[in-house]
């Protein structure tokens, strides 16, 4: 069963909010090597309950995006689509992670699907 895997949001200053977190929460929070500004966040070890997430520029998020983990992002956007919820932003790579597509379910709310794959470019 797909379930809840990532987290993500958008801040003005991406530098004083991680300041912030990191004060607050305790969070760990590291630039993304990857080509696009992005932060990854550890909110704890791999043996709590909880989820880990990440952080862009406010100007690329529209809201605070939860990301469910499938097994076929192709399948999972024609289920979607089948079921009322709209693609808002079509399936794309993300270089060395895998494949993440947005939608919006039937009530309007934004969530993020990712199928793994470590080869997508």
């Amino acid at each position: 069963m797909p379930r809840v895997v990532h987290f993500e949001f958008g801040a003005d200053k991406p530098e004083r909010a991680v300041k912030f977190y990191e004060k607050v929460f305790g969070w760990k929070i590291e630039k993304w090597q990857g080509p696009v500004d992005y932060w990854l966040i550890m909110t704890g070890e791999e043996k709590e309950p909880g989820i880990n997430g990440g952080m862009a520029k406010k100007e690329d998020m529209a809201a605070i995006v939860n990301t469910i983990d499938v097994p076929s992002l192709d399948e999972y956007i024609k289920k979607v689509k089948a079921n009322g919820g709209k693609i808002t932003v079509p399936k794309r790579a993300v270089p060395g992670v895998g494949w993440l597509a947005y939608f919006k379910d039937t009530e309007g709310n934004v969530w993020g699907m990712m199928q793994a794959d470590e080869s997508a470019k």
